[in-house]
Order: structure tokens, then C-alpha cells, then sequence
């Protein structure tokens, strides 16, 4: 297989922006993608667009991306859509790696866009209703031990989650507070104010045990991530290389079998590709909705327990870095863009360019990203694995 470069990344603050179009969060981070290469908005040969959620807000269905761009100087190029739930950012980037590495073009566009901030708050909360199997509701959130009335579908999975692995609210606050101290360092991140674990545990409860401070805010935001099959093609110097990315769906495993969780899957998957083993991994971004899916999440990849971010291990300065960004918690969840945000910080890290949230010297990046509910694990996953040059 070919080769594949990172060449241009770029985002925007991620937040609650009503006066903006999709579009023109799109175009920003476009642009400032292709100005972070080095390149031309010309040199692109193929777009992979993620946005979840357009079609519930808006009406725009079918044909997202092609209207988000629409004048962004990319006439005729080959405009892809994909919708993979909370999954779509990592989803495109998947895409965007496989076309490079089959000879198909040799510089492709992985951009995520979405624009949460709509009048009408139900449409939101629809879509998220739509990211689990509406015939068989009642029977998977049964089984997943959820209670009516925890909050809505997926805060209730959280809390039904945590309650399952036996996470108290204090391990879950020192998760929160981590990213908070991390987010505080990120001028792109949605809630940059620290909190102590003591005022994460007062706040308000969505679904017990968890607050609200743990929970991830939906919002607005675009995310861009220029790829190439040639290191040295554009004048940047800054190229980082995909190692691996692995793509996988749910599977109708029982509960109790915790090896087969789809995570687990997909990481033994992404380090056979990649050649590594989980303690070679300097950092990584993970799919925290709540502070419950970091916890679990660094547990199915191999890197840390429960206790990580209360002992330290998890934070900047630790063993194992985890969501220097502030994670979505803390950073923000504009849907279609997370995945691509997660890579961004990734390689923002392998570059030494995260400044006051920098982490000494890494040289292997993680980003996992998922999204949706399907039985008893995410609809959809992805890991990706970068490496610094």
C-alpha cells in the first residue's frame, strides 16, 4: 500500500455560532487547511465531507457537502458525503487514507462541518434519538439496564454504562477536571473555566452519577485534514504519517464478552497495522460523550484504568496523555467535525505546536472516534494512528 501524509490541518473554535452557515465553517477550515500545507485549494482530487446532522436541522439532505462548498473553488472535484453518526469525522479521514493508499488520487480532503445552534432545539435532540435502532429501542436499552427518565437516550446509556463497570462519580469528576485543566489551554475549546472535582459533583445531574460538566456539549465547529501520498509535495515540512486507520461496525456480541467490544476489536486491528503495541503510544484523543467514555475507552485500547486520571497518569506531564485537547466534554461536539478535530490535536501534538498544552517529545498519536448505539457498543468506530517524522 501506498504511503500516507498528513500535510495540512486546521479547525475552527467549536461552540454555539448561530450567525454561521455549515458552509462557511466549512470554508474556513478549508482554507486555512490548505494555507497550513503549503498548498493550493487547486491540488485537491477528492473531498470526503462528514456532517451528521444537516439533514435534521435544515432539510439539506443528499447533498451536503457538495452545497457546503459550493464556490470554495473545487469545481467538478469529487465531493464524497458520509454520515456515520458521531463516527463521521474519523469516518471520512478512513476514506480519504484508502483512496490515497489505492493509487486513486494523490492528494485528498477529509473535512468535517456542523451547525448545531438552531432555533428549534428538538431537532437535536431527534437526531440523537436516531443513532440507535428506533425498531428495537425499547428492547436494546433494556438490555443495557437503562432508566426511564435518565436524561435523554444517550446520557441514560452513560450512566447505564458507568453503573455496569462500577465507576463511582469521583473517578468520573477527575476525568472532568483533567480536561477541564487541558481545555483551559486550548483557545479553540467550548469551556476553557477549571474545575475542581468538588464543584463537577455539585453541579447539576443529568443522569446519575453523572453532572453535567461531564457530559460533552453539542455545537458548531469544522475541522479539515489535508492527506497526501508524498511527504515532501508541498513546501509546510510539517508532514505527519498515518501508520494505521481501522473502520468497524457493531456486532451482536453479548454483553459480558468485553474482549469483543468493538473498540477492543478495532485496536488490535489498528496496532497489527501499524506495528506498535499500546505502551508505544505517546498520547491520544479518545470519544468521551461523557467522561464515562474516556474511562471506558482507555480501558478496550489498553492504556489505562479507572483510577488514571485521579492518579495523574491521564493528564499533561503523565504517562499516557489523554485528550490534551479537553476532549469532547470540554473541548465540544459539533458531530460531522469531532473526529477530525481529534486528529488535528494529534497532529498539533506530533508537531511540537500545541504550545502551552504540549507534550514532551511524542512520536505515536491514537485518535479513536465513535458514534451511534447498536445493541450493546457503538454503531460505528474508528481508530486512527498517526506518527511524528
Amino acid at each position: 500500500m501506498n504511503e500516507v501524509y498528513i500535510v495540512g490541518a486546521a479547525r475552527t473554535a467549536y461552540g454555539r455560532f448561530p450567525e454561521r452557515t455549515v458552509g462557511q465553517l466549512a470554508r474556513a477550515a478549508l482554507d486555512a487547511c490548505v494555507g497550513d500545507a503549503g498548498a493550493q485549494i487547486g491540488d485537491i482530487e477528492a473531498v470526503f465531507f462528514a456532517n451528521a446532522g444537516q439533514g435534521a436541522t435544515t432539510g439539506q439532505h443528499t447533498i451536503r457537502g457538495q452545497v457546503a462548498l459550493r464556490g470554495a473553488g473545487l469545481p467538478g472535484v469529487p465531493i464524497v458525503n458520509v454520515e456515520n453518526a458521531c463516527a463521521s469525522g474519523a469516518s471520512a479521514l478512513h476514506l480519504a487514507v484508502s483512496a490515497i493508499r489505492s493509487g486513486q488520487v494523490d492528494v485528498a480532503l477529509a473535512l468535517g462541518a456542523e451547525q448545531l445552534s438552531v432555533a428549534d432545539r428538538t431537532t437535536a435532540t431527534n437526531l440523537f434519538d436516531g443513532g440507535i435502532d428506533i425498531v428495537r429501542r425499547d428492547e436494546d436499552l433494556a438490555r443495557l439496564g437503562v432508566r426511564p427518565g435518565d436524561g435523554t437516550v444517550f446520557m441514560g446509556i452513560y450512566a447505564a454504562l458507568a453503573e455496569r463497570y462500577g465507576l463511582d462519580q469521583r473517578q468520573l469528576a477527575a476525568v472532568t477536571a483533567k480536561n477541564r485543566g487541558h481545555a483551559a489551554r486550548n483557545p479553540y475549546a467550548t469551556y476553557r473555566t477549571p474545575l475542581t472535582v468538588e464543584e463537577i459533583c455539585a453541579a447539576r445531574v443529568i443522569a446519575p452519577p453523572l453532572t453535567k460538566p461531564m457530559c460533552a456539549p453539542i455545537g458548531d465547529g469544522a475541522a479539515a485534514i489535508l492527506l497526501c501520498g508524498t511527504r515532501s509535495r508541498f513546501a509546510s515540512g510539517r508532514a505527519v504519517r498515518v501508520r494505521a486507520t481501522a473502520l468497524a461496525s457493531a456486532t451482536d456480541r453479548d454483553l459480558d464478552d468485553e474482549a469483543g467490544h468493538i473498540s477492543g476489536r478495532l485496536a488490535r486491528m489498528a496496532y497489527e497495522q501499524a506495528g506498535l503495541s499500546p505502551d508505544e503510544i505517546s498520547l491520544a484523543e479518545v470519544h468521551d460523550a461523557t467522561a464515562v467514555g474516556e474511562i471506558l475507552q482507555t480501558r478496550f485500547l489498553g492504556l489505562a484504568d479507572g483510577d488514571a486520571a485521579a492518579r495523574g497518569d491521564t493528564a499533561l506531564g503523565g504517562r499516557i496523555p489523554v485528550n490534551t485537547s479537553g476532549g469532547l466534554e470540554c473541548n465540544g461536539h459539533p458531530i460531522g467535525a469531532t473526529g477530525l478535530g481529534q486528529i488535528h490535536e494529534l497532529v498539533t501534538q506530533l508537531r511540537g505546536e500545541a504550545g502551552a498544552r504540549q507534550v514532551a517529545r511524542p512520536r505515536i498519536g491514537l485518535a479513536e472516534n465513535g458514534g451511534g448505539f447498536l445493541g450493546v457498543e457503538e454503531a460505528a468506530a474508528a481508530i486512527t494512528i498517526l506518527e511524528a517524522m
